[in-house]
């Protein structure tokens, strides 16, 4: 109990801060090496390290920030657990993912329903497509830009949730071929297919913003 007490204010934020030199020097294999034997405070490096695209990958996939946030904790929660047992067979990141991924499916097939349903406006378009947002929109352009917004977001959430899964991954976690194989217990072809079919559903479904060059 004592651990996971002290876990959750790490995750808060409430621990000494390291440098980004440190945090830059280390690499995820030795941090997560010394987590192994023991050594919190190369845990709390690494928290600091992916705890932010954790939390950004997760509201992309949820489309809800403080499920995103719980989610991210207890991928980090997972991995302290896990501490003991690691094994560098495959890059930290990978790993990471993988157990992001599954939490987040299983999230999205927990609230189906309720996902589908709404999508939380909370700024991003959550696409595979990066939009030029004027910097000071009138009234007009910031409605359109709105339902741009909702249309490609709508888009994503509607792919196959292994398709979502690839797409997220690898427009906005730049995640390789190879890690998302992993990630997603597929081939690299399958990753490849997936990524195919996901971008060519989008086209089709974004073909009027295209039309428009609103994209």
């Amino acid at each position: 109990m004592k651990n996971i007490i002290s876990f959750a204010q790490l995750f808060r934020g409430q621990s000494v801060v390291y440098s980004v030199a440190t945090m830059a020097i280390e690499t995820d294999l030795n941090l997560m090496l010394r987590v192994r034997d023991g050594d919190a405070a190369s845990f709390e490096v690494l928290l600091r390290r992916y705890r932010l695209p954790l939390v950004s990958y997760f509201r992309r996939m949820v489309r809800d920030q403080g499920l995103a946030e719980d989610l991210a904790q207890e991928v980090f929660l997972r991995v302290y657990k896990s501490r003991e047992r690691y094994q560098p067979e495959a890059k930290f990141t990978t790993w990471l993912y993988r157990i992001a991924t599954n939490l987040a499916l299983n999230a999205i097939r927990d609230r189906r329903d309720e996902v589908s349903g709404s999508a939380e406006e909370d700024g991003e378009s959550g696409g595979v497509l990066e939009m030029f947002i004027d910097p000071c929109p009138t009234v007009e352009q910031q409605l359109v830009q709105r339902d741009r917004e909702r249309l490609i977001r709508q888009s994503v959430e509607s792919l196959p949730e292994n398709q979502r899964a690839a797409v997220i991954l690898h427009k906005y976690q730049e995640v390789d071929y190879r890690q998302i194989a992993s990630i997603l217990s597929v081939s690299e072809s399958a990753v490849k297919s997936l990524l195919f079919r996901a971008y060519e559903t989008l086209r089709v479904r974004l073909e009027p913003l295209l039309r428009e060059g609103q994209i």
